[in-house]
């Protein structure tokens, strides 16, 4: 198995019509390839960013008739890369709520994998901005690791960032790689993105890739962070997308930083079980507030 590659990530500015996100996603990822990436990817809500709750949901399809799905996997295709599709609004038969989930495609377009969403961004930020992921969308239950021709990686999108355990689980699990497709909001990304990112790649002795959106959004005129970027084992960000404009950056990537990494701090081989039998007390407690 090879350890090196190159990854590609994809930085948009997705609107709320599906079709000229197509274009560019599709134009961008041929640029990616012809930079050297082997592993392309994009970011959470590649396919569109609704006007609002009642768009999104209207505009919604299926696994078997998306639009953004099917391109990628034509991508993948025809350019013989890894695609990591980031995420895409997906409409299950007799389910009111839709999916928030990501696609790996291999270099044949076949689907290999798919992950939901698993935590929903409710929050309340300042300046009025608000966020209700959970009207809209249906969590995700389960952790996804998926086999590459490199190493083994754990999938997750967004929010999901703000929940070390899960992050830490699948590297316990075998993941070497963390994919974390998102569309930050831009106070959050100021105060915390680079941080959070690092974190994560410390903790866990992996390489992370997140691409993310950028810019004002036509459309829904939502505001997003940008920076895409990739980060290794031992913290050191590889590439950044900058919050300015869309594109994509391409990083060298090496395996064996990650066993370098865990070797120089053993943590995960460090991890011990306790009993905490006040700590669950006092937590039943507040739940029952």
């Amino acid at each position: 198995m090879s350890t090196t590659f190159r990854a590609g990530l994809i930085q948009t500015s997705v609107s709320d019509e599906m079709a000229e996100n197509v274009v560019f996603v599709t134009a961008e990822a041929k640029r990616a390839r012809d930079a050297g990436a082997d592993f392309i990817m994009t970011p959470e809500n590649t396919g569109l960013i609704g006007r609002d709750r009642n768009d999104t949901l209207a505009k919604a399809q299926t696994e078997e008739t998306h639009g953004m799905l099917a391109a990628c996997r034509a991508s993948a295709r025809d350019l013989g890369v890894w695609f990591l599709l980031g995420s895409i609004h997906v409409r299950v038969p007799g389910e009111e709520q839709i999916r928030n989930r990501s696609f790996l495609i291999a270099p044949d377009g076949g689907v290999v994998v798919s992950y939901d969403k698993i935590h929903m961004f409710d929050v309340r930020l300042a300046g009025g901005e608000n966020y209700r992921e959970s009207a809209t969308f249906k969590p995700g239950e389960r952790a996804v690791l998926a086999e590459t021709p490199w190493g083994t990686l754990g999938m997750t999108i967004c929010y999901d960032l703000r929940f070390p355990y899960l992050y830490r689980q699948l590297a316990h699990a075998g993941a070497t790689m963390l994919s974390i497709p998102s569309s930050f909001t831009v106070p959050t990304g100021q105060a915390h993105w680079h941080t959070l990112m690092r974190a994560r790649a410390i903790e866990t002795g992996c390489y992370v890739f997140a691409p993310a959106q950028v810019g004002t959004h036509k459309g829904s005129n939502r505001k997003t962070y940008g920076h895409s970027v990739v980060v290794a084992p031992w913290g050191e960000v590889l590439a950044d997308a900058g919050g300015a404009a869309a594109g994509h950056v391409v990083a060298e990537i090496d395996l064996a930083k990650v066993e370098e990494a865990r070797r120089m701090v053993p943590s995960l081989t460090h991890d011990r079980t306790y009993d905490a039998p006040e700590l669950h007390r006092a937590m039943l407690a507040r739940a029952a507030e």
